[in-house]
């Protein structure tokens, strides 16, 4: 058993490897930790190399994936990337919900075999608020993609990411999700973090390695502490939660990552309720 093996079987580590797969979007999000929109740099991390880092850390003992961005949906290899991701690992991939059309969920319809699910931003349980943060006609399309993907077996969930929400109107989100198929069990409400864009609009919570699950993030630019760590902010890649340049062989920020976690003193874990 690899030292990485014995530490997520411990609880030291958690069990999830994150890949940035790009950093370009279809949409500019008020709170986007990546400044990422349509014009973004697309930073791809490329379906060859994601795939072997997936097979490196099944090899290493790591449990889990995680796909992010930008929007991977943009990516045109992506379904057929997450079915070989999930055949080596059990995979999460994050979207905004925006960009399933008809033949993309069809393409999707494989997942429903293997331990994948496709995690959705939906914020507030009406059009006009959940818009005012993601853009137009967000909250139509992502309330009209969900049930189309559990009616063919792809396992979602939803996040809600805010600032604050009150009883009543999680409760209204709370029964639209449950209308759409999605049960309690697969929506998790976390907070705003204070970096990329929603510095510049004053939103969310800092946080930083002590608030933040040490869930090893490869992107093109290097291995990160967490995937609220690659961060942009004015055009500019955040470091301060950078653990090395070197992402092949994944061992090497495995291991960087490992004594960082190992040499936190006692009662350092995550605080915030972010996943």
């Amino acid at each position: 058993m690899t030292a990485v093996a014995e530490a997520v079987r411990d609880e030291v580590l958690p069990g999830r490897v994150w890949f940035y797969a790009n950093y370009h979007c279809n949409l500019t999000c008020t709170y986007c930790l990546t400044e990422s929109d349509p014009r973004a740099e697309r930073r791809e991390l490329g379906e060859q190399r994601m795939l072997a880092l997936a097979h490196e850390a099944a090899e290493l003992g790591f449990t889990a994936l995680g796909v992010t961005g930008g929007e991977p949906f943009l990516l045109p290899y992506l379904p057929e990337l997450l079915a070989r991701l999930a055949a080596i690992l059990p995979v999460v991939c994050l979207s905004n919900g925006t960009v399933f059309t008809e033949r993309r969920l069809e393409r999707l319809r494989p997942l429903a075999e293997l331990p994948a699910h496709i995690q959705i931003s939906l914020d507030r349980p009406e059009p006009d608020s959940n818009d005012a943060m993601r853009g137009p006609d967000n909250f139509r399309k992502v309330v009209d993609a969900i049930p189309r993907l559990v009616e063919r077996g792809v396992r979602v969930r939803i996040a809600t990411t805010v600032t604050s929400i009150g009883d009543q109107e999680r409760e209204r989100l709370c029964r639209l999700h449950r209308r759409l198929g999605v049960p309690d069990a697969d929506h998790v409400i976390r907070p705003i973090v204070r970096r990329g864009r929603a510095v510049d609009h004053g939103l969310g919570v800092d946080a930083g390695p002590a608030d933040l699950p040490a869930e090893l993030t490869i992107t093109t630019d290097g291995a990160f502490w967490s995937p609220f760590g690659p961060t942009v902010h004015g055009g500019r890649l955040d470091t301060d939660l950078l653990i090395t340049r070197t992402t092949t062989p994944l061992r090497v920020p495995a291991a960087a990552l490992l004594r960082l976690v190992q040499g936190r003193p006692p009662g350092t874990d995550s605080q915030l309720n972010i996943r």
